[in-house]
């Protein structure tokens, strides 16, 4: 189960929506071990690019560094689609190499459709693991942000 506290699950619906109709993409990083989602990234999706998302290599090295220094892990990695449901596609299985991750996909097609001008509008907030290839849907429990 994915719990994140309401201002990173508003932080992540807000960078898709912004970069629609392109697929963002970001990390949460929190403390090695201990799964706790903290310190919300955004990254630059280096592929510009509706149907697909590529970290900027560079960028994604200067943070792992940062994590590093700080203890830190990847505890969420987060991309957006932009016109398919909130599922894992072959290549964002086959890209999956943190195992201890969890990977949230945000569809931001339903909101696109809807918001009639606006940035209100449903999106699907989704949640998995992905492992040797195997994908296993999970729950997210958004619990309110302390202060």
């Amino acid at each position: 189960m994915l719990t994140i506290d309401q201002a990173t699950y508003d932080a992540i619906v807000a960078h898709a929506k912004r970069d629609h109709p392109d697929e963002c993409c970001g990390i949460v990083a929190g403390p090695e071990g201990s799964d706790r989602p903290e310190r919300h990234v955004e990254m630059v999706n280096a592929a510009g690019s509706p149907t697909f998302y590529e970290f900027d290599s560079t960028e994604l090295l200067e943070l792992y560094k940062q994590m590093w220094d700080r203890d830190e892990e990847p505890v969420v990695i987060y991309h957006s689609h932009t016109a398919t449901e909130a599922y894992p596609s072959r290549t964002d299985i086959g890209l999956a190499s943190e195992p201890g991750a969890h990977y949230v996909l945000v569809s931001t097609r339903d909101w696109a459709e809807s918001r009639g001008g606006n940035n209100e509008g449903p999106v699907e907030f989704r949640s998995y693991r992905i492992v040797d290839g195997e994908v296993t849907e999970e729950e997210v429990t958004v619990v309110p942000t302390l202060a």
